[in-house]
């Protein structure tokens, strides 16, 4: 048996009291493990990829980003001058706007740990209005996703999206668990109406199982119904799965057979393997986890080769270990064409400034509705496939990936390269996983718990 390999270095949490600590990439018998050592709480290893080929020939270096942010000054070091610090890598792409902490569910899984009782009040339109200022200021060019707890709960919903889009904001998603967009009749047509995008639909499965393992209830009716609601109001759907192994793994083929059944206003699927992080609480165990190889190893083997491993790659954007996409075109037989080319040069390296503005571009193109897509202002940071994808825009299918990171496999150079940020409540920009971080006994590094 070959003995474990350092492939390289970096820095990490301790995932008990959050000390910043070294930490390191090591291969072992093909999985490769994140490793670190606090010198209260012990040592810690936890799987990060499968496969040291797959890791070589994905990994992309990025040139950072020039004009540096200049929001909070650099104090004590990344993570903890988040806001941005001036050593952020990369651009704001999307900002995630939490305009609720109150929620309709009560999932076992969820980052902003949610639920039908809290207490928490929700803030008023000037707030939010506020926020969404101070960010289209930082970042005029980023996405804007709103989220919660549930925001369809907010009967001024609308009103939100309309100064939204008032301010600037080109391209505004929802972040939904359907059931009101499902159950509330007119509700996706007053959405439509104040300019609503998209809306990224949580999908666990095609299976009542499965929903009533991660989400307490039967929904399958519910998401049907939701995706039927959008496709009446012309808003385009990205069907958002949180996989969980032992759980919902198997129905990866069915999200995508579901997502081809309802396409073009269906415009893809966004996989999310699953986090450790706000409700979950305690150290998981490596058969918990499922890594970027082998969610597209499952893709290909559940969808007998119509996707294939070979016609996915890493983002411009984001650090490379952090994200998979792939862009297709629905054909006349309802069949999937790959017009992503095969990954030859990942380990090329791209400048965070073209792949920021290409992630922009490309998420408000492809995951809207086809009748609401209009040609990018600028045609010069357009290649041809873009210019193509464009053209067949009514076509067009996405299946992509975010591996989101807990306190047990946190890696400071991934989340520097971060381009999906939370907005604090004092407006603030904090990448995603920095800002949803919480210890092994519940402690939040960012989101008070």
């Amino acid at each position: 048996m070959p003995r474990p390999r350092l492939l390289s270095k970096t820095q990490s949490l301790c995932p008990i009291c959050l000390t910043r600590i070294p930490a390191a990439r090591r291969l072992e018998n093909d999985t490769l493990y994140l490793e670190k050592n606090c010198a209260t709480h012990g040592k810690f290893k936890t799987k990060i990829w499968q496969g040291e080929k797959s890791f070589r020939q994905w990994v992309k270096p990025k040139i950072p980003i020039k004009n540096r942010f200049e929001m909070v000054p650099e104090n004590k070091g990344c993570p903890f001058d988040c806001g941005l610090c001036p050593h952020h890598l990369q651009h704001t792409c999307t900002a995630v706007l939490e305009v609720t902490q109150n929620c309709n569910f009560n999932c076992c899984f969820c980052f902003a740990e949610s639920n039908p009782t809290t207490a928490e009040q929700d803030p008023g339109l000037d707030k939010i209005f506020a926020l969404m200022a101070k960010v289209y200021a930082t970042s005029p060019g980023c996405n804007l996703q709103i989220s919660g707890g549930e925001p369809t709960l907010r009967t001024d919903l609308p009103e939100i999206i309309t100064h939204a889009r008032k301010i600037g904001f080109e391209f505004v998603q929802l972040n939904t668990n359907g059931f009101l967009l499902a159950t509330d009749k007119p509700l996706a047509g007053r959405l439509a109406d104040a300019g609503l995008s998209s809306v990224f639909l949580q999908f666990d499965g095609t299976s009542d199982t499965v929903h009533k393992q991660l989400r307490g209830r039967s929904l399958s009716k519910i998401k049907e119904k939701a995706v039927s609601r959008c496709s009446e109001n012309n808003i385009g759907v990205v069907l958002v799965p949180t996989l969980v192994p032992g759980i919902n793994i198997q129905q990866i083929g069915p999200i995508l057979s579901f997502a081809l059944d309802h396409a073009p206003l269906v415009r893809g699927v966004h996989f999310q393997p699953v986090s450790y992080f706000g409700r979950h609480t305690g150290m998981p165990k490596d058969e918990d986890r499922i890594t970027i190889p082998e969610i597209l190893c499952e893709i290909e083997s559940q969808t007998q080769g119509m996707f294939q491993q070979k016609n996915f790659r890493p983002s411009a954007c984001e650090h490379a270990l952090c994200s998979f996409n792939g862009k297709f075109l629905i054909n006349k037989e309802g069949r999937p064409t790959p017009l992503t080319p095969a990954c030859t040069d990942c380990c090329k390296p791209v400048l965070a400034e073209q792949g920021s503005q290409q992630a922009k571009a490309s998420v408000a193109r492809h995951w809207q509705a086809p009748g609401n897509i209009q040609p990018p202002e600028s045609m010069a940071a357009e290649d041809g496939l873009d210019r193509f994808i464009r053209q067949a825009a009514t076509h067009m299918f996405s299946v992509s990936g975010m591996a989101f990171q807990d306190a047990w496999n946190l890696d400071l150079d991934r989340l520097k390269g971060c381009c999906i940020h939370s907005v604090a409540p004092d407006g603030r920009l904090i990448p995603f996983c920095a800002y949803n971080l919480t210890s092994g006994l519940g402690k939040g590094l960012y989101r008070k718990t």
